[in-house]
């Protein structure tokens, strides 16, 4: 790890942007749904006045065409068939007025609760905490993400990692291949004294328990020299 810090401060900076990154999402994620539906909503709402504009005109196209001969029965007048189809449009027309106004206060409105659901997001987005990735775990992660995009890093991180386990183990196999000394003669002697004496001591123990219960009662007596004879038998 301190080998690659440069590198790992770097994959780290690059985690925590992404980390923020998802919690940005995931608050965005709370508000798609019905920012969606608004947008939609008002599209449709939109989508209905243009098609009534569109009625409107084309009935408005009729009745001057209808009006000057270009249209409809191709005469020139100005009679029943022309107000038939200039009542359709001053109708269409009036219908347009109405769902203008009517669609246009709800697109509004819709509107309205749109810039206030983002006012709300940007607010939790601000509020977000931007916590510092930087411990031992972490930049393990980094290191890993490191490895997976680059192939030398992966190379030389494995290296490293057999270098020390090599360094570790290598008193292990120079004592395992390496035939007796003087030092393995002078640490056997001194195993060998640890027993004797720890036998001498246990022995004499045993002896001075002995020594001190032979003026006990028969009984009594026997009994704790049948346990410390056990008790020897087992060290």
């Amino acid at each position: 790890l301190k080998i690659f810090e440069k590198e790992i401060q770097s994959e780290l900076t690059l985690m925590e942007q992404e980390l923020f990154a998802a919690q940005e999402a995931a608050v965005a994620a709370r508000f798609t749904a019905d920012q969606e539906k608004l947008k939609a909503e008002i599209a449709q709402l939109k989508k209905e006045i243009e098609l009534k504009a569109l009625t409107r005109d084309e009935l408005d196209r009729q009745a001057r065409e209808e009006a000057d001969g270009t249209g409809g029965s191709k005469r020139k007048n100005l009679g029943p068939i022309y107000k038939v189809k200039k009542d359709q449009a001053d109708k269409a027309s009036a219908e347009l007025e109405k769902l203008v106004a009517r669609n246009n206060l709800l697109i509004w409105e819709k509107s309205e609760i749109l810039s206030r659901n983002d006012s709300i997001r940007l607010a939790e987005v601000q509020n977000l905490e931007r916590r510092k990735i930087d411990g031992p775990a972490n930049r393990m992660e980094a290191l890993h993400r490191l490895a997976e995009k680059s192939y030398s890093i992966a190379l030389a991180n494995w290296f490293i990692l057999l270098l020390f386990i090599a360094v570790e183990t290598a008193p292990i196999f120079v004592k395992l291949i390496s035939s007796t000394g003087p030092y393995d003669h002078l640490l056997k002697i001194e195993e060998h004294g640890f027993e004797t004496q720890k036998v001498e001591s246990l022995a004499r123990v045993h002896a001075e328990i002995k020594a001190r219960t032979e003026q006990m009662p028969p009984i009594e007596s026997e009994f704790i020299n049948n346990r410390l004879n056990t008790l020897l038998s087992d060290s």
